[in-house]
């Protein structure tokens, strides 16, 4: 008796396995079942997954077929470029791979299978080349991208249009890093630039230069503890302002009020009118020398840095300080106002960028790429850009967030001022007296020249101090460490052909960090 019901448990359990097995064998018939595939009568084959069919070499080769093509869908069709570049190479590549696979067929039974499954993936592929490239052959752009196709809703992955996009339906594409090296810009011709005037007149280091918004005079600021007016056309001296006791380190000409504000090693800022040329605010706070300072284009606000590592922000009329800007760990060397955000940014001895947010009062991103101390910034006229540099390094940034763009490379030296004009050029000049005009755009390098100190100073007195350029960007005035101001135009002379461009394009590295 209990012989008996053992046995009607086995046989109930093997039921159950048979049972179990064919509903695998369903499921995976309905997972690999070619809808395609017919016979020459028109009849549907059958395909039989389960596991007595595993020796017939006709249904595991068609399972195994499928099971490529459901895989590799979407990348076996190659761009037309390419297939056009490996069909004109397809007659050495195709003895090479007939020596290749007779002596794996002789050597090991295995090459067989790989023939086989090689076989079946290139059948598969021309099988849905036409519908891949959306008909026609040769249709489409020319591109050597690969692409990952998208099917459209609802379409199967064995699906005659499965692998194919249609032209105009958007595609992903991975693009080849050779191809990135080719695609740089080529710079944009600019004329060289020439020295049109020397001014002299100060009794020290010239270290700050601001030009009024008519673009009719500059000033000027130097060791000497003096504010020189200079006409911009004669180059003559107009007015010299005293008052502060240590070298004058900023200037800024307001272009809405007829204000001129200062900054020195004093510690003192100060606020002149210029109709009376006289001082009427004092802005105090800074605790050490401060270095520079920049006004709001739009908002009635100075900013200021200086020694002791933070920049403040004054209230113009009241005096008050707004905000205190801490964060950096070293000198500000410079500082720069824009209109959006970040409306601030501010460079430092501590190696570092900052960039503010000028409502409320925080630093709202740090650029960590420079090895040494920051002493220069500017930003484009009418770009959303701006560049920093320090000793040897000049690097790109694309506002707002501060996203690296790319790197100067060529002017080794201590930087001591940047500036740029609506026309793409940007001027570096150093602490040795080089000089350097790039391409803003592709970071060409057109022109370098060293500056020429004034008869009667030392060499080391050969360095460019600060830089800027006037309103209309034609003429470049450079304060320098020999005393003199210099003023440079460009060649009205030169041409393309006359001074053409020396480009090659080089590798990727001007783009590293």
């Amino acid at each position: 008796m209990t012989a008996q019901v053992a046995d009607g448990h086995i046989a109930a359990d093997n039921a159950d396995l048979t049972n179990l097995i064919k509903r695998n064998a369903q499921v995976s018939k309905s997972l690999y079942f070619d809808s395609r595939s017919t016979t020459a009568s028109g009849a549907r084959k059958r395909l039989r997954l389960d596991p007595a069919a595993g020796n017939d070499p006709d249904l595991s080769e068609e399972a195994l077929a499928l099971r490529l093509n459901a895989e590799y869908a979407d990348v076996q069709t190659l761009p037309e470029a390419l297939a056009t570049k490996q069909a004109a190479a397809a007659g050495a590549a195709a003895a090479r791979k007939k020596a290749q696979r007779k002596t794996a067929n002789d050597g090991d039974a295995d090459g067989e299978d790989t023939a086989v499954a090689r076989k079946m993936i290139e059948g598969i592929q021309e099988t849905g080349k036409a519908a891949r490239n959306g008909g026609a052959p040769g249709s489409g752009p020319q591109t050597t991208a690969l692409m990952l196709i998208r099917r459209p809703p609802g379409a199967s992955s064995t699906s005659g249009s499965a692998g194919g996009a249609t032209h105009g339906q958007p595609g992903q594409q991975l693009i080849r890093a050779q191809d990135i090296q080719t695609s740089q810009p080529r710079p944009e011709w600019h004329p060289p630039w020439k020295l049109m005037r020397v001014i002299s007149g100060h009794l020290g280091w010239v270290r700050s230069l601001a030009v009024e918004p008519d673009n009719k005079w500059f000033a000027s600021g130097a060791g000497d503890r003096t504010i020189k007016i200079w006409d911009l056309v004669s180059g003559q001296l107009r007015l010299t302002l005293t008052g502060h006791i240590s070298t004058v380190r900023g200037l800024a000409v307001s272009p809405r009020h007829p204000y001129l504000f200062s900054c020195g090693e004093d510690k003192m800022v100060k606020c002149w009118d210029l109709e009376t040329n006289k001082v009427i605010r004092h802005y105090h706070g800074h605790l050490s020398g401060v270095y520079t300072l920049a006004l709001h284009p739009t908002l009635d606000v100075l900013v200021t840095g200086g020694r002791d590592g933070v920049a403040r922000v004054w209230d113009m009329r009241t005096r008050n300080n707004v905000h205190v800007l801490a964060g950096h760990t070293g000198t500000v060397s410079d500082v720069r106002c824009q209109e959006a955000d970040p409306q601030v940014i501010t460079g430092s001895l501590d190696s570092t960028v900052r960039l503010w947010d000028l409502a409320a009062g925080k630093s709202s991103g740090v650029l960590t790429h420079h090895k040494k101390g920051v002493r220069a910034l500017t930003v484009h006229p009418t770009e959303f850009t701006f560049a920093s540099a320090s000793a040897g390094s000049i690097k790109q940034w694309k506002c707002p967030e501060g996203a690296f763009m790319q790197n100067f490379e060529g002017h080794n030296a201590i930087l001591n001022t940047l500036s740029v004009n609506a026309d793409n050029v940007l001027f570096s000049g150093a602490d040795n007296g080089s000089m350097s005009f790039w391409d803003w755009k592709t970071g060409y390098r057109f022109q370098s020249l060293d500056t020429i100190a004034q008869p009667g100073s030392l060499d080391a007195e050969s360095g460019i101090m600060t830089s800027t350029f006037d309103r209309s960007g034609l003429r470049l005035i450079c304060g320098e460490a020999d005393k003199t101001i210099k003023i440079w135009k460009q060649d009205e002379q030169a041409t393309p052909e006359t001074h053409p461009i020396d480009w090659q394009p080089a590798a990727l590295s001007r783009r590293r960090y």
